[in-house]
């Protein structure tokens, strides 16, 4: 039996702080080493480079994607800092999950694939394209063509028999969830679009961001005030909203607009698209500057998945403030607020079985607490605060953007990629139970989100 991470968290408030991330956010090369220390720990939890284990996956009780996402944020880590002591075990692990037809399908993964979980892989080899990360072998996978996979099976997956489109939240009929519509799903679906589109120059890529965002606002998963809902059931024809709104989705669709205002040379449908939200973002998700989780962060509800969501949030405001410059006196200083508070609480000391990192770095996950560190440590916390350190670093008009196929990138990339969902529709053993609840890991949390939106919108 394992020590969960939150009650090894707490337990951690008992043992004491023998140092803290110590951080001069004037100086480059200060951010460059407080990040350096909290990758640090932030690695110590990965075990996917032991002997025996499988490179790319993350221990219990992580899920496949927020491994793709860790990787996704050391591909950044390495473009702003410059370190590349992570580089080589980047590289394998996101060869390694790329699966047997270079389309972030691995099998021992579909008994629980959803859309969203290929997505962040993607998304990771998205950033590996445009941040010019050294390229794999000839005879690997390369990172465009990786994500033009993912890009053409998320077509074939788009369901107009269901709410007029959308992609459903989980791949394949037989996981929990596959009659869930979700706004991180098609989210993933937007942003790699926008950026493919940006990247290539292909308005085949930029039509579908369209028609994404599209059905997004057709059945109000975006409303007009900007808002972004978790998603809906297709039972009843996604008419039920759950409303919960998360860090990531804000953040997910706020990159994708900046990054097609970017490719349409300042569109002023996507700049008022992106200046909405923004607008919305700053508003909802920040007390005093610092970013929060609003659906469960307040009231200790918050998992292992929803304890990352706001470095997600603060990678694509960095991000969205160099694709649309208008944008980044609005969107940076909050990145600097709470990359500020969140080094404060990269300070605690929990036991070894819950943090290897140096004593006294361990991150937190209420950064509203600052110097108070409370207790809660894991992948996300740290992965979170890593990212919101890393971007600070993030210049106003910086010439060090993310290129394109026509700026100095140089990945080689397939538009043909992918498979017809027949090819890769598994005939497989019914599922366990055990299964059934490792797939549907958010269905409890959705309940509380529910409750938690619901007080956050009367509080309001």
């Amino acid at each position: 039996m394992h020590l969960s991470l939150r009650t090894a968290g707490l337990v951690s408030l008992l043992a004491g702080v023998t140092g803290a991330i110590q951080v001069d956010f004037t100086s480059d090369e200060s951010i460059k080493d407080a990040a350096s220390t909290v990758a640090f720990g932030l690695l110590k939890y990965y075990t996917g480079n032991n002997t025996g284990d499988v490179p790319g996956n993350l221990p219990d009780p992580y899920f496949w994607w927020e491994a793709g996402a860790m990787f996704g944020t050391l591909v950044d880590y390495w473009f702003y800092t410059g370190d590349e002591t992570y580089n080589d075990v980047t590289m394998q692990a996101m060869q390694h999950q790329a699966g047997e037809d270079s389309d972030y399908m691995p099998q021992n993964q579909t008994r629980t694939l959803g859309n969203d979980d290929q997505g962040f892989w993607a998304m990771a080899a998205m950033s590996a394209a445009e941040n010019n990360f050294p390229n794999p072998p000839q005879d690997q996978p390369q990172w465009l063509a990786l994500v033009q996979a993912v890009f053409n099976e998320y077509v074939t997956r788009w369901d107009t028999q269901t709410c007029g489109g959308g992609m459903r939240w989980q791949v394949f009929t037989f996981n929990n969830g596959f009659n869930y519509k979700n706004s991180i799903s098609n989210g993933c679906f937007f942003n790699i679009a926008s950026r493919l589109a940006r990247y290539t120059g292909n308005q085949t890529y930029a039509d579908w961001a369209e028609k994404v965002w599209d059905w997004m606002t057709d059945v109000k998963f975006i409303d007009a005030d900007f808002n972004i809902y978790d998603g809906a059931g297709v039972d009843n024809n996604c008419a039920t909203l759950n409303r919960a709104q998360w860090t990531y989705n804000a953040g997910i669709f706020l990159q994708g607009s900046a990054m097609m205002y970017n490719f349409t040379g300042g569109n002023d449908t996507w700049k008022q698209r992106v200046d909405g939200l923004a607008k919305r973002t700053t508003e909802f998700f920040f007390d005093d500057g610092i970013v929060v989780e609003r659906p469960c962060e307040s009231f200790n509800l918050c998992d292992n998945d929803q304890q990352s969501f706001k470095g997600y949030l603060m990678r694509w405001m960095a991000s969205a403030s160099q694709m649309a410059p208008f944008t980044f006196d609005t969107l940076m200083p909050l990145v600097m607020s709470s990359a500020t508070a969140a080094a404060q609480q990269c300070s605690g000391s929990p036991p070894a079985n819950a943090f290897k990192g140096q004593p006294g770095t361990a991150c937190g996950f209420k950064w509203t607490q600052k110097a108070n560190f409370d207790g809660l440590v894991g992948v996300g916390e740290q992965m979170s605060a890593l990212s919101a350190l890393q971007y600070t670093l993030v210049k106003k008009q910086e010439a060090k953007a993310p290129v394109t196929a026509d700026t100095g990138g140089t990945s080689v990339g397939n538009p043909d990629a992918g498979r017809p969902m027949e090819a890769y529709m598994p005939m497989v053993a019914e599922i366990t139970t055990g299964e059934k609840v490792a797939a549907g890991f958010m269905t409890t949390a959705i309940a509380f989100s529910v409750l938690g939106a619901s007080f956050f919108v009367m509080k309001e």
